[in-house]
């Protein structure tokens, strides 16, 4: 697999290097850290244990870089990524097995997101080249006082080095999200991978390296968040901050400094449905979005609010779907496969044993087996359980019945979330009045709650998040605007 043809450099022994300044090292702390399969629950993979100095080096050596990249043509810049895109795919088999061994993420799903990044690379190139090829042209005569003594020219510029931090479930594609964006734009990159989901990450970096990035412009560092986590995001060489996770982002966030922070941190999505909905529709969607990835998505669906009216008839569909779920390894493409540590799977159990204690309806018996856990579905959830407002980051998924509209529009508001969320109804002027009413960043009508397609604006609002992500977002916050102004004699107004 990985540790011959391709990416045979990328490895030492058992251990897998960090990547500075066009090279793949080994760390002089002589240690690693272990990546724990989250289906054996053994060490799968090692990867470097990267010291604060190795950190300087590729900060460094990005800032170097930077100052030659963003003189690069951006047709040339573009040209690199689509050669990247197409590495990327070409290697899709190896770079999926990591994300099975690593995530537990289903062989498929591990396929389609590699593959899904390439693409996302590809139009990148695309997008970038004609927003960044556009200037504005201004004249002082235009605001009122003023005569045309003046002219403006301004354009978008890099920020220097972009620090990268994806999470665990999307390692490949929700790092590509930042590392496209910030190159086209004439940045440079620093990327710190999740511990599982690094080795993924790191042979996605190595797709750049062959298609010939300049030397240091990409930069991976691996090991413990507790070492070198805060010397990383609070490092002076890093001029701004892409960050997908969750509460850590807000710590990043108090210390980071003046510089500009893209964030998506947790959710709590909320599927709102009327009794008016295509309940069919309305079902399919809450255990796809529920259920998909064993519930460990940003944009799960993780409360349903239904009307009571309809209430026993969308639980009873729901089950006769989740019953039909499959359950057990992710290479066998099961649709519910082991969450990604121990400590998700005790945090998800506490969960449920709080749900169970204050007499939620169990729809299903609680199984568990190591990391495994069975789809859950609770009804009869109030809000004094912890399932009504904390995120569970697994396949159980909680049903509140509600007795208006506004009700639900409070629940959904009341937490401290504000991702995602969706509607099911069939009157589209309810629709866009709850739409309006939720505090979220995107609401999804009669679909569940989705990031993609990958060049739609993705925010959250409340502890959910900073900044807009997409493409054409991602960008304009990794530039910032030059201006240059002409000043001209005042004319005279003569007339002939």
């Amino acid at each position: 697999m990985a540790g011959s043809g391709t990416f045979s450099e990328i490895i030492d022994g058992d251990v897998y290097k960090y990547y500075v300044d066009g090279q793949w090292n080994k760390s002089s702390s002589g240690k690693s850290v272990p990546i724990i399969n989250p289906t054996t629950r053994k060490t799968h993979y090692k990867v470097q244990a990267c010291t604060q100095e190795e950190v300087n080096n590729v900060i460094d050596s990005a800032k170097k870089a930077q100052k030659l990249w963003a003189k690069t043509p951006l047709w040339k810049r573009a040209e690199l990524l689509h050669k990247a895109a197409a590495i990327l795919k070409e290697n899709k088999a190896p770079i999926a097995e990591c994300l099975v061994k690593e995530i537990a993420k289903p062989a498929k799903d591990a396929v389609t997101e590699v593959v899904r990044s390439g693409d996302l690379v590809s139009y990148c190139a695309e997008e970038g080249v004609r927003i960044l090829g556009e200037g504005k042209f201004l004249v002082s005569d235009s605001f009122p006082g003023n005569d045309r003594t003046k002219y403006c020219l301004t354009s978008k510029i890099p920020l220097g080095v972009v620090l990268a931090i994806p999470p665990f479930n999307y390692p490949v594609n929700l790092a590509i999200s930042k590392i496209a964006p910030a190159l086209i734009a004439g940045n440079s990159i620093v990327l710190k991978p999740p511990t599982q989901g690094a080795v993924a990450a790191l042979h996605m970096v190595h797709c750049f390296h062959l298609a010939g990035f300049p030397k240091g412009l990409i930069g991976c560092v691996t090991g413990k968040g507790s070492e070198i986590g805060d010397f990383l995001t609070m490092h002076p060489g890093v001029n701004c901050i892409s960050f997908t996770g969750g509460d850590t982002g807000i710590s990043i966030s108090r210390k980071a400094g003046m510089i500009p922070l893209q964030m998506e941190l947790g959710g709590k999505d909320a599927c709102i449905v009327l009794e008016d909905a295509d309940l069919d529709l309305a079902v399919a969607n809450i255990v796809k979005g529920g259920f998909s990835y064993s519930g460990q998505r940003c944009t799960a669906v993780k409360v349903v609010l239904v009307m009571e009216q309809i209430a026993s008839s969308l639980v009873k569909k729901v089950n006769e779907k989740v019953a039909k779920l499959t359950v057990g390894a992710p290479e066998d493409n099961c649709d519910i496969t082991p969450v990604v540590t121990e400590s998700s799977a005790n945090f998800i159990e506490g969960l449920v044993k709080d749900a169970k204690e204050k007499k939620a309806t169990f729809c299903q018996e609680y199984k568990r087996e190591g990391n495994l856990i069975w789809p859950l579905l609770l009804d009869n959830v109030r809000p004094d359980m912890r399932i009504a407002w904390e995120e569970p980051f697994g396949p159980v998924l909680p049903v509140i019945r509600i007795k208006t509209v506004e009700e639900g529009i409070h629940h959904c508001n009341a937490s401290n979330f504000g991702l995602q969320g969706c509607v099911f109804t069939s009157d589209i002027n309810k629709a866009i009045m709850i739409s309006d009413a939720m505090e979220t960043g995107t609401v999804q009508i009669n679909s569940a709650p989705a990031r993609g397609p990958d060049h739609f604006p993705f925010q959250g609002l409340k502890d959910s998040g900073i900044g807009s992500q997409g493409i054409t977002n991602s960008i304009n916050i990794m530039t910032k605007v030059k201006t240059t102004v002409i000043n001209l004699p005042a004319p005279s107004y003569t007339m002939g």
